[in-house]
């Protein structure tokens, strides 16, 4: 596995780094962005979008699940980008028997997306946030980019305050860790060191 991590500093470069993977992918591919609330997964996405040649606004697709865009791939091909955010799915409206992966499957079968996701078309990149529930049940072959943002480090002197724990508070300034977890064999020729140019 080609794991790497890597800091990113400011908003913009986040959306460069979308860009740059935007750069490498082909179609049928699938990524998962995971990170908690407000670490960068839509800016990235907004930079994802721009390497694309999307010339419509990324926004998340939170209330609308997911959002369909054409742009075109680096060598020119036409792209049709699947923006899904996942964060509302699952309810808990479960049926007998059925488990929370189960349910968000049904959901995603529901809105037609589990097709998309099982086998994206060959113009067809599918970029899912808050998927991490159902897809490896979806997209054995996929790149998962986790952003972790930093930690307000207020009181860290403070012995009694942990940095990094429960009495920080999440900061929506300052750099980000992402990491980049290549699965599947499509991915195994992925190597962020060079691909990311």
């Amino acid at each position: 596995m080609n794991e790497r991590t890597i800091t990113v500093p400011t908003d913009e470069d986040m959306r460069a780094l979308g860009e740059r993977i935007a750069h490498a992918v082909q179609g049928g591919d699938v990524l998962l962005l995971s990170g908690p609330l407000g670490a960068g997964k839509t800016t990235f996405a907004q930079g994802f979008g721009r390497g694309l040649g999307i010339g419509e606004p990324i926004v998340s697709p939170t209330f609308t699940i997911a959002r369909e865009l054409d742009g075109r791939f680096s060598d020119g091909s036409p792209a049709h980008l699947v923006h899904v955010d996942a964060y509302r799915l699952g309810g808990n409206a479960y049926a007998p028997g059925q488990d929370a992966i189960g349910r968000l499957l049904d959901e995603l079968e529901s809105l037609g997306l589990d097709e998309e996701l099982e086998d994206p078309g060959e113009n067809t990149v599918v970029l899912m946030e808050w998927g991490e529930q159902m897809i490896a049940a979806l997209a054995p072959e996929r790149l998962e980019i986790h952003i972790d943002r930093s930690r307000d480090a207020a009181g860290a002197t403070d012995p009694k305050v942990v940095p990094g724990g429960a009495d920080t508070e999440l900061t929506s300034d300052g750099a980000r860790t992402v990491t980049l977890v290549p699965v599947g064999d499509r991915w195994k020729r992925f190597d962020p060191q060079t691909d990311l140019r």
